[in-house]
């Protein structure tokens, strides 16, 4: 699987997922996806979404996938889902949809044909312009690095998909940062410079998480 070989070489640690505001996420699903009882026509994967903050904040998830989007899947493995899971719910963070908080409220998120197109039968979701592509690497390889990993997998094809692009995309983006990383083939690790911007890279974190909070504040009344 993709999340085994993007942590590149801390065995059996999830690696950190990066949303395009700078959030890492570090996202645990409980396989497998089971039909929902009540008669409902869709199934579920319960998951949990923890903000590498230090915080202690998570999102507890219900991803709701409905039959049109099983459908349009080989399965419901791991190796086929487990991307557009992970970005779907990145796709709603960005959106502002979950929010972080300390308690076990379970929020339902739809798994619909909303970023699928099916007219050229494949995922679609964020338009990430070049400068993007290249933050979300750089943004990566710190998280990663800082939380343990020797070594990160630029090429993941779940980021790849999340950017609606080719891993090579990613690579090259990688390759126009030798300020901020080492290139290796696919994988990256950390220069000093890239360490010595921390105070950067997690104020930008929080500037996000300031604004998604903001926003359920304000619904909140």
């Amino acid at each position: 699987m993709g999340s085994e070989q993007s942590n590149g070489g801390g065995a059996g640690r999830r690696p950190v997922y990066v949303t395009l505001a700078g959030l890492p996420l570090r996202i645990e699903l409980e396989w497998p996806f089971r039909r929902s009882g009540a008669g409902a026509d869709f199934y579920v994967l319960h998951g949990d979404l923890h903000l590498e903050s230090g915080e202690g904040l998570h999102c507890l998830v219900a991803l709701q996938m409905t039959l049109t989007v099983k459908e349009v899947l080989p399965s419901l493995e791991p190796a086929d889902v487990e991307a557009p899971a992970i970005n779907i719910l990145r796709k709603e963070i960005d959106r502002k949809q979950l929010e972080f908080l300390k308690s076990p409220k379970r929020v339902p998120v739809p798994f619909s044909a909303r970023q699928y197109s099916f007219k050229r039968r494949q995922w679609d979701f964020a338009k990430a312009s070049e400068e993007q592509v290249a933050e979300l690497v750089r943004r990566k390889v710190y998280w990663n690095s800082k939380l343990g990993a020797a070594r990160v997998w630029i090429a993941d094809p779940t980021d790849a998909q999340y950017v609606s692009s080719p891993a090579s995309r990613l690579l090259e983006a990688a390759s126009r940062l030798p300020r901020w990383l080492c290139l290796e083939g696919e994988y990256a690790t950390a220069t000093p410079d890239l360490l010595a911007e921390g105070a950067t890279i997690e104020a930008d974190m929080r500037a996000a998480l300031d604004a998604l909070e903001k926003k359920h504040a304000f619904e909140r009344g």
